[in-house]
């Protein structure tokens, strides 16, 4: 399905940095050696020294971590808030978000985009510090983990300062998968969500998830391999687990959803994933955007520092989820109805607002 132009490299500094870092044997990790792996890599992402690749917060929003208290379990959440002042009295509109990484990351790592979107909207941005892929820790958890921490700070939407009937749910490569299912479970559920936006996500983990142009195409991406795409595979479902369960493109009905907006970087091994996504949206009759953003990696909104898409990017989310929280939320589905693919810096959504 792709028609990238195949010559297209990832930027200069991107290729610098992995040709520094050593890679461990994805495929013959031990669950210790996993376990070290993320420990010492969500401490470089969450250090102040990362900034300079993952993004400095906006100044005019707060950040801090919150925990909420489930039922079964208590979840850390990385609250974003506009600085005081700046949000006005009437309650915020909420944004449901799940960063990526699937056996590693951390709300940390998208503290740049998150910070905007609180500050400039304005809106309470909640950021799932959900369960990651281990032995043992399947998707179905970060799944729950993420369609829980929705529930929970609607159902207390007095106590959070939000406007429980303007919520959308954002999330990156893995966390996308989990922000479209939490999609899917609130209209089960009668939750009306205003938005969803997806980026770079991981939308098909059964037997196909590797028929993609795109994937034979970018398969030693500096950001993401086939081979790490196969560790993610085998921790999100283990065998004997029904892999369409976790893979929304292969949901029964995909009608009657938020409207979506779906984020693609074109040289990602996943770039088809998206693409046949908003596709499937499209003839369920959910409207759906494809926004690509050629010569940029997957992850790309989570390191600004390195690939300079990740800001234009960031303005066609704000400028859709803005579109989304006011009024009776028509103009976020007219932008993803008229929004096709957009390869050049104006995006749908930005010649919408103009």
């Amino acid at each position: 399905m792709s028609d990238t132009v195949g010559t297209q490299r990832p930027p200069l500094k991107v290729r610098l940095l992995h040709a520094l870092r050593k890679d461990p044997d994805w495929l013959t990790m031990t669950a210790e050696e996993l376990d070290a792996f993320r420990e010492a890599e969500n401490g470089r992402r969450a250090s102040s020294l990362a900034r300079v690749i993952t993004g400095f917060p906006y100044r005019r929003a707060t950040i801090g971590w919150q925990q909420l208290t489930l039922p079964d379990r208590a979840l850390q959440v990385r609250v974003y808030r506009p600085s005081p002042g700046r949000g006005g009295s009437v309650d915020l509109p909420l944004v449901l978000h799940v960063h990526g990484g699937g056996f590693v990351g951390t709300a940390v790592q998208s503290d740049w985009v998150n910070s905007h979107l609180a500050g400039r909207l304005p809106a309470v941005v909640v950021s799932v510090e959900h369960r990651l892929l281990a032995p043992g820790i399947s998707l179905s958890a970060a799944a729950d983990d993420g369609w829980d921490a929705l529930r929970h700070v609607v159902q207390h939407a007095d106590r959070w300062g939000i406007d429980p009937t303007r919520v959308a749910v954002f999330g990156e490569s893995a966390g996308a998968v989990v922000a479209a299912l939490a999609a899917i479970s609130a209209r089960e559920f009668g939750l009306m969500l205003r938005a969803q936006v997806l980026v770079n996500p991981c939308v098909d983990l059964t037997s196909t998830a590797f028929d993609y142009a795109s994937m034979s195409e970018h398969a030693t991406s500096p950001t993401l391999t086939a081979t790490q795409l196969e560790l993610f595979r085998r921790l999100a479902v283990p065998e004997g687990t029904d892999p369409r369960t976790v893979s929304p493109l292969y949901a029964d009905d995909l009608s009657g959803l938020a409207p979506a907006l779906v984020v693609v970087p074109t040289l990602d091994p996943l770039a088809d994933h998206g693409r046949t996504y908003v596709q499937r949206l499209r003839e369920a009759g959910t409207p759906a955007q494809l926004a690509e953003h050629p010569g940029a990696i997957h992850a790309f909104l989570s390191t600004p520092g390195l690939v300079p898409q990740a800001k234009p990017a960031r303005t066609e989310i704000t400028e859709f989820l803005r579109a989304a929280s006011t009024g009776d939320g028509l103009t976020a589905t007219r932008l993803a109805q008229a929004g096709e693919s957009s390869r050049t810096g104006r995006s749908a959504a930005q010649a919408w607002c103009v």
